[in-house]
């Protein structure tokens, strides 16, 4: 989609989650994507006339590419990836830079997305922007960044790193993954990973390395197919044959010497897996 302009747009409902902005179709008919970004899991189109097509997948959307007539998606899944027409709710008819054609479409069978226009100058103070935290890939988190955040919190450490106002992005899966990397348990109390006085501590320190490694490397394998994730391309993620402790329960610990076998308890509502012997 970066440097393609929209020829136009089919919008064939009036609302996802919530009502589509007033002439959607309209204001981004002509208009060059300029670039592609990402805020937490907010998909974001800087268009050329200054606005931002802001995108949420919510529970069950997706982007589909077609080209030349050849439907690009693929692989097998647990649950069916959704190609019923009747959940293709918007049609971007994009032509590319290079030349050629194509449609990238956004199918959403439970109608939990949305999508919205915001001015490039007012996002930041958006509400669906202003109250996120940092980034975890970016270069700002480092031990001494985490230590701040999570001093004087009493809530366990899973719960403090999957919340977005503290850290903006970080799932159920990359953070269990992340915390036995750093040998830190997820019942611990966030605080203790720094000083009282909010330093770094050798925990924050190996905490930080962790998260932005199992990042990178989640990236670099093009994320975790679980059910019916698949990438824009319509190819897999291969992150989940790396998972260490993640759906891993009764299974030996990969750590080396340890001699523990992997847990999982709930959480916040969510499946926790990790290593009794080596994370503490």
């Amino acid at each position: 989609m970066e440097g393609a302009r929209i020829i136009h747009v089919e919008q064939r409902r009036a609302d996802l989650r919530f009502p589509f902005p007033a002439g959607f179709s309209e204001h981004v008919k002509g208009c060059r994507i300029e670039a592609l970004g990402r805020r937490a899991k907010y998909l974001l189109l800087h268009l050329e006339n200054g606005r931002v097509l802001v995108s949420h997948l919510g529970m069950s959307g997706s982007f589909r590419i077609e080209e030349s007539g050849s439907d690009k998606l693929r692989g097998d899944f647990h649950y069916a990836r959704s190609k019923a027409e009747k959940h293709d709710h918007v049609v971007f008819h994009l032509a590319r830079h290079e030349g050629g054609s194509a449609r990238v479409i956004y199918n959403d069978p439970r109608r939990f997305g949305f999508m919205l226009l915001l001015d490039s100058a007012d996002l930041e103070a958006h509400p669906l922007f202003a109250g996120l935290g940092v980034e975890p890939t970016g270069n700002a988190l480092d031990g001494a960044l985490l230590a701040r955040l999570l001093a004087g919190k009493r809530a366990p450490l899973k719960a403090a790193l999957m919340d977005q106002r503290l850290v903006a992005g970080l799932g159920n899966i990359y953070v269990c993954e992340a915390l036995w990397r750093a040998g830190l348990s997820p019942r611990r109390i966030a605080a203790t990973i720094a000083t009282r006085e909010g330093k770094s501590t050798g925990r924050s320190e190996r905490l930080a390395g962790a998260i932005r490694t199992v990042i990178a490397e989640a990236i670099a394998a093009g994320g975790s197919s679980l059910k019916d994730y698949v990438q824009a391309d319509g190819s897999l993620g291969y992150f989940q044959h790396s998972f260490s402790v993640y759906d891993r329960e009764g299974k030996p610990c990969r750590k080396e010497g340890c001699s523990g076998t992997i847990q999982r308890f709930v959480q916040g509502g969510r499946s926790t897996f990790y290593c009794p012997i080596c994370q503490r």
